[in-house]
């Protein structure tokens, strides 16, 4: 069986990381733009400079925080039956929560990908190809729509998202007011705020801003989070060179940093709350000077911030399966497989987001598809196989004798299913001729009709229509607040 612990560092260097990392947060310590958020610190025994807006904690409270953390969570969809669960050894894929730019899976051909503005009839069609996907644990609405008021997009989203699958879902929070509509329709399916705190509906993205600090509007929203009792996902994204240092283990050092620093201000904020270490550096690339996702080293270092999140006993998120190619090439496929497999093999809980073009290009439907068989190719690796009387087949062997052939034997039968990965429509295995007669069609071609297809096919089972009717009356609630 394969290593599901694939290690890059020591632990001699992980230690070396976290004792930086404490100095870090002991010596310089992280900015915090939110005045109450600040305050509540200082009362929890966090020094804190209110001049520069700086707190600055032990490695005491540190370590306090991360033993008080939940480390082990699940968050249900609609249906109760589809999960996503954190800190049980599980691998879940997450679609995009949401891109400004959009790809049409049916202009493929086109020169410079049929790149438009996002719209809200996109978000459907993401939720609907999404929970069709088997791969896809978490549905992203993988689309900012222009079409809808900024205010309530979050809003808006949600309620689209709950009616189009029955995953677990998950869009960008705009704000602490909207989100307080967010939570209610999620509220509203769980059975209530405590039914809702007992099994998560969803959690919340904090994004500490390279180089050490923590945003008020990502605080703001997260403090609504807590009064739910939903988990808080904690992920950085400096760049080497860039916002982190220009050494991989210097850029460790800070995000590890601004993490723990995230998770001590959840703890001591709301003791308990569970949380997910995100580990998702990228590089600056040095040539262009923009952010890389598709870089050897976005691969090396979201092994190495797997071990370090998992030296705490936590759930694991990082950025993996992204690439910086602008179409469905040579270059995206060697990218998304390989950084992929990494991040597995190193045993992440969630590998993100999947659907998107390039660096946050855009969201693609036909790339979703294709993340969603990248998937379940690397998952046949990482399943490995047994060794044993009957899979070692001497009688079988010696039965066919040279020249022989196994195509009919019940042994092949027996086995062939279970130790073969058999892809779908999306991978090419034909001969040349076959393949040319068929029109010799590219995997982004193959793709788009692969998306046709599931949304040709029957929708996820619709709400029940007093709670579609509620939905749209906190939407609606939404609206006159935030917008009218």
């Amino acid at each position: 069986m394969p290593n599901l612990n694939l290690q890059f560092l020591s632990p001699q260097d992980i230690r070396a990381i976290h004792d930086t990392s404490i100095k870090i947060l002991r010596d310089v310590g992280i900015r915090i733009h939110h005045a109450g958020v600040l305050e509540r610190l200082a009362q929890a025994g966090a020094f804190v400079d209110r001049h520069t807006w700086i707190a600055r904690f032990s490695e005491a409270q540190v370590m306090d925080a991360l033993e008080a953390a939940g480390k082990r969570f699940t968050v249900r969809g609609r249906d109760p039956g589809r999960v996503a669960r954190y800190g049980y050894g599980e691998i879940n894929l997450i679609s995009s929560p949401g891109q400004y730019g959009w790809f049409d899976h049916q202009r493929f051909g086109e020169a410079g990908g049929a790149r438009r503005a996002p719209l809200l009839a996109d978000a459907k069609q993401a939720a609907r190809v999404g929970d069709a996907l088997s791969n896809i644990t978490i549905v992203g609405a993988m689309t900012a729509p222009v079409d809808v008021p900024d205010p309530i997009r979050d809003v808006v989203l949600t309620a689209e998202l709950v009616k189009h699958t029955t995953k677990p879902t998950r869009a960008w929070p705009v704000s602490r007011r909207s989100s307080r509509y967010v939570l209610e329709i999620y509220a509203l399916l769980a059975g209530g705020k405590e039914a809702m705190r007992q099994t998560p509906m969803t959690d919340t993205f904090l994004e500490p801003i390279s180089p050490l600090q923590l945003p008020e509007t990502g605080l703001d929203v997260m403090l609504e989070f807590l009064e739910y009792g939903q988990p808080v996902s904690i992920g950085p994204m400096s760049m080497v060179a860039g916002t982190g240092p220009a050494t991989l283990a210097g850029n460790l050092a800070q995000e590890n940093a601004e993490i723990l620093g995230g998770i001590v201000t959840v703890q001591m904020l709301a003791p308990g709350t569970s949380v997910v270490y995100g580990g998702i550096p990228h590089i600056l690339d040095p040539r262009t000077s923009i952010c890389s996702f598709g870089a050897p080293e976005q691969g090396l270092m979201a092994v190495a911030m797997a071990q370090i999140g998992k030296s705490y006993g936590l759930p694991v998120y990082v950025n993996v399966n992204l690439t910086d190619a602008k179409t469905l090439d040579a270059q995206a496929g060697m990218e998304k497989i390989g950084s992929m497999l990494l991040g597995m093999l190193a045993g992440a809980d969630l590998l993100g987001h999947a659907g998107i073009v390039g660096t946050d290009h855009g969201g693609s439907l036909s790339w979703l598809v294709v993340d969603h068989e990248a998937c379940a190719y690397v998952r046949r690796i990482l399943r490995g196989f047994d060794i044993d009387e009957d899979r070692l087949a001497y009688p079988v062997i010696a039965g066919v004798g040279p020249g022989g052939n196994y195509l009919s034997l019940e042994h092949t039968v027996r086995h062939f299913r279970k130790e073969l990965w058999i892809p779908g429509a999306l991978w090419e295995r034909d001969s040349y001729d076959a393949w040319n007669e068929r029109g010799g069609q590219t995997i982004e071609q193959r793709a788009a009709a692969r998306v046709d297809q599931i949304l040709a096919a029957p929708p996820p089972p619709p709400l029940d229509a007093a709670l579609e009717r509620e939905i749209e009356r906190i939407v609606e609630a939404a609206r006159r607040e935030l917008v009218d």
